[in-house]
């Protein structure tokens, strides 16, 4: 009897001790840089100190050194804006100072009703507008929804870009099958072709820009420090992961969740795995409703945070700051707790961390170290 005891006791212990520890708040200062954005979604940063900041409803205006924000630039596309759509992320060209091309997403009308599109155009030398502007890329197919537009660009350090497709909500199924784009991540080159080497190109009944599938709905991506392509997504009700996708694999939304239906209740079978789907690096329960994800390169803030990841909380209003090891989160940490709901994360050539609050009166924060 005692050794059952304590062989339960132990099996407990060591349970406990393999979870992640969700640490007590840290302390970094927040200085505001900017206010007064409407809903601020992605923050780019451009030379001479300079911000570039998309506006929900539809709007990308400049930023200068001193927090002073310009008038809205001109001649972005028409963008079906409301609900979780509108104007949405923004990332500059590698290459931006020679070239001045930036990437943006946002929520394309027409058919039968919206889908992530993805645009490249060259800022105008006197910041003004854009120019050459042209969608290389729109999901497919259009559905009527204001919900699940993912929306994250990264740019590989092969010169491909990256780009992260919600599942539209109530199209969750489409997200495993490869006929569509709902639920994806795609691979594609600058000009928006499906970019070679991709793992279903030449596969009958297959997209060829697909790079992974059965995705929910992601507003953060990132590379990592190894220059692998990382991203979280929302979970329903618990459930949010980050995942690492790898070509072709198959990330199991919506046949298996460690979240359940709103309001409660199991989706689907109720299962967490299954053969042939992948796990999540890391998964909260509740949710958090993550947005944004960075890792911090630079030694701005001492050797504990350089290499953690940091990521946006848009339902409990804090900056989480996750430690890794060995390829998993071995501790939390909840950083300005109350600063609202966290958006975007960037790191600058300053090398310092910059927040995006999302609120109609949404704020552009610098941290600094303390």
């Amino acid at each position: 009897m005692r050794a059952t005891v304590r062989k339960v006791l132990f099996a407990t212990a060591f349970a406990i001790a393999c979870l992640p520890v969700v640490a007590s708040a840290q302390t970094l200062r927040a200085e505001e840089v900017a206010m007064g954005l409407e809903n601020p979604w992605a923050v780019a940063f451009l030379p001479q100190s300079r911000y570039l900041v998309t506006e929900r409803p539809g709007r990308m205006r400049i930023i200068d050194a001193g927090g002073r924000m310009g008038t809205p630039l001109a001649g972005l596309p028409e963008v079906a804006a409301g609900g979780q759509g509108g104007l949405l992320d923004v990332v500059l060209d590698s290459a931006f100072e020679q070239n001045r091309t930036l990437y943006f997403c946002f929520s394309e009308p027409g058919g039968a009703g919206n889908s992530t599109a993805l645009a490249r155009a060259r800022l105008s030398r006197d910041a003004s507008r854009l120019e050459d502007v042209k969608v290389i890329f729109s999901q497919k197919p259009k559905v009527s929804s204001r919900l699940h537009f993912g929306c994250r660009i990264v740019e590989s350090r092969d010169g491909l870009l990256f780009l992260t497709l919600g599942d539209r909500f109530q199209r969750k199924d489409d997200a495993q099958t490869l006929d569509n784009h709902h639920g994806k991540v795609v691979r594609l080159t600058k000009e928006g072709s499906p970019a070679p080497g991709n793992p279903f190109s030449g596969q009958p009944g297959a997209l060829p820009e697909i790079w992974s599938y059965g995705h929910r709905n992601s507003q953060g991506a990132t590379l990592g420090p190894d220059g692998r392509f990382w991203m979280h997504e929302h979970g329903p009700q618990g459930g949010d992961e980050i995942n690492v996708p790898q070509a072709g694999r198959n990330h199991g939304w919506p046949v298996i969740t460690y979240g359940e239906n709103y309001g409660g209740g199991k989706i689907g079978e109720g299962i967490t795995a299954r053969a042939g789907m992948e796990q999540p690096l890391h998964y909260w329960v509740p949710s958090i409703a993550p947005s944004g994800m960075a890792f911090l390169t630079s030694d701005r803030y001492g050797p504990a945070m350089k290499g953690n990841l940091f990521i946006g909380s848009l339902k409990f209003g804090y900056l989480a700051r996750l430690e890794l090891a060995d390829g998993k989160v071995v501790r939390e940490h909840k950083l300005l707790q109350g600063v609202g709901r966290v958006r975007d994360v960037r790191q600058g050539p300053d090398g310092l961390l910059y927040v995006l609050t999302d609120e109609s009166k949404g704020r552009l924060l610098r941290l600094l170290p303390q």
